[in-house]
């Protein structure tokens, strides 16, 4: 067997090495079937190396059917082992799953949603970890119910009872992997049943559209203006199966939705017995004043409240949950158990500690301060530049705002050269179903940013708009 060969020093074990060539040269019938081997000490002496070596590679073989023994005869080739494969296969060409969010990191980026990262409480968090492993039962380890811990679930009950006007049961509450999942779980549910049609904001978050459309759904949007979602305009020729809202700050455009269309939105989802999707985005960072009352207070038989802890700590931790109503309990923790069994346990653990001790209801306060300065930096940027030229849109919260420029167009090949430039913005046509509309406004995220890079990057902005002839030059107010 000169053919083999053993590299000493490689990473590889020994063993794999001869693993591997036997088994290749079987595949691809260099050794046919009824080939004798040599014997393991023969072996071991061509190749000097441990005769221990080349029995467990055989051994290895003989347990996937490469080899046969005959007693008394020796260790033959198996019948029925080869297989023509093609080696040295070129890299495969994926295309990224990309919501255009990305830049590179010398790039001011501007993006709506992301926290402030570095404020994260890292030495509680961990703590809190700890604890859970140090002290919790051995049945963490386990496997556990799909509709996640019951402290994390009792901690989140209360938290939403108290601070943002649900009405729910404990029971009611599924752990999920943040809103993403939390969206595509209820889709999965709801669109199980008769019909499709699915009633959204427009514009709205990119991702939103591709898990509805994803999951079956026919989309039929609904226009959004300073009040948020028209309610007026809530489609009558149709029977949706669930509407999407985001009532307490309309993403993108900022809006808080009053109350005459909070009823006018539930009398209609009344009259078509449809579900309310309330994705409570952004809510518990409003400047002035406390956060608005939830939708699904008013009526939480018929809506489906979404929350996430991906804004108010990081995205990282994949926390989010979905409150249902009473019925579609069942069909949610069966569905979320097919997706992916439960969430991982210790993090429920620790963040159920988190908020029970009231270090989450702290860190949401300090975090309403911070994003309140630089939510102030960029109005103040944008009032310097532009002036009257410039209005800013929506309610005064969140991680991000909506600057509208009158008789001003944002094409992609204008954002494109801001970038380039060294800062990147988003248009809020690109949330939109008909990328026609909202040209003139301007989406800017602010949570994940210093007081420096907000203020050069906009005078990134300011520079390309008016050499562009975009914006009149001189018109600011200092």
């Amino acid at each position: 067997m000169l053919w083999v060969s053993v590299d000493k020093k490689s990473d590889v074990p020994m063993i794999r090495q001869i693993y591997h060539q036997f088994r290749q040269a079987v595949l691809n019938g260099k050794l046919g079937a009824g080939s004798k081997l040599p014997s393991s000490r023969e072996l071991a002496k061509q190749l000097h190396i441990s005769r221990n070596v080349v029995l467990e590679a055989y051994d290895l073989l003989h347990a996937e059917g490469f080899l046969q023994t005959r007693k008394g005869a020796g260790t033959f080739i198996a019948t029925g082992a080869q297989y023509h494969t093609k080696t040295d296969l070129p890299a495969p060409r994926v295309r990224a799953v990309n919501m255009g969010y990305g830049a590179p990191k010398h790039i001011i980026n501007f993006r709506a949603g992301t926290p402030e990262l570095s404020l994260f409480p890292r030495r509680k968090w961990l703590s809190n970890i700890r604890t859970a492993l140090d002290t919790s039962p051995v049945d963490i380890l386990a496997y556990g119910h799909p509709e996640g811990r019951m402290e994390l679930r009792e901690a989140i009950c209360e938290y939403v009872v108290t601070q943002r006007e649900v009405d729910c049961h404990p029971d009611q509450v599924i752990i999920t992997a943040g809103t993403t999942q939390a969206i595509g779980l209820t889709c999965s549910l709801l669109l199980r049943q008769d019909g499709k049609q699915v009633v959204v904001e427009d514009p709205l978050t990119y991702d939103i559209k591709e898990i509805v459309a994803n999951q079956g759904g026919e989309i039929h949007p609904v226009g959004v203006d300073n009040l948020g979602m028209k309610t007026a305009e809530l489609p009558e020729q149709i029977t949706p199966v669930c509407i999407y809202v985001t009532p307490s700050h309309q993403f993108p455009m900022g809006a808080t939705l009053p109350i005459q269309r909070r009823i006018e939105l539930l009398c209609y989802a009344e009259q078509k017995n449809s579900y309310v999707i309330e994705d409570d985005y952004d809510s518990e960072f409003r400047f002035d004043g406390p956060p608005i009352s939830s939708l699904h207070g008013l009526a939480p038989s018929r809506v489906v409240y979404i929350g996430t802890f991906s804004k108010t700590l990081c995205p990282a931790i994949r926390i989010g949950y979905i409150v249902l109503p009473a019925e579609l309990i069942s069909g949610g923790r069966s569905r979320k158990w097919q997706m992916d069994l439960h969430n991982e346990v210790t993090s429920q653990l620790a963040l159920a500690a988190f908020i029970k001790n009231g270090d989450y209801l702290k860190h949401v306060v300090k975090m309403r301060k911070h994003y309140l300065q630089r939510r102030k930096a960029v109005e103040q940027a944008l009032q310097y530049h532009f002036g009257d030229q410039v209005e800013i849109l929506g309610s005064n919260s969140g991680l991000h705002l909506v600057a509208r420029f009158p008789d001003r167009r944002f094409t992609q090949e204008l954002l494109d050269r801001v970038e380039q430039a060294g800062a990147k913005f988003y248009g809020v046509w690109s949330h939109c179903m008909n990328p026609d509309e909202h040209r003139d406004k301007l989406l800017i995220g602010y949570g994940n940013l210093t007081l420096e890079q907000i203020e050069k990057g906009m005078d990134i902005l300011a520079v390309n708009l008016v050499e562009k002839d975009l914006i009149i030059p001189g018109n600011h107010h200092l």
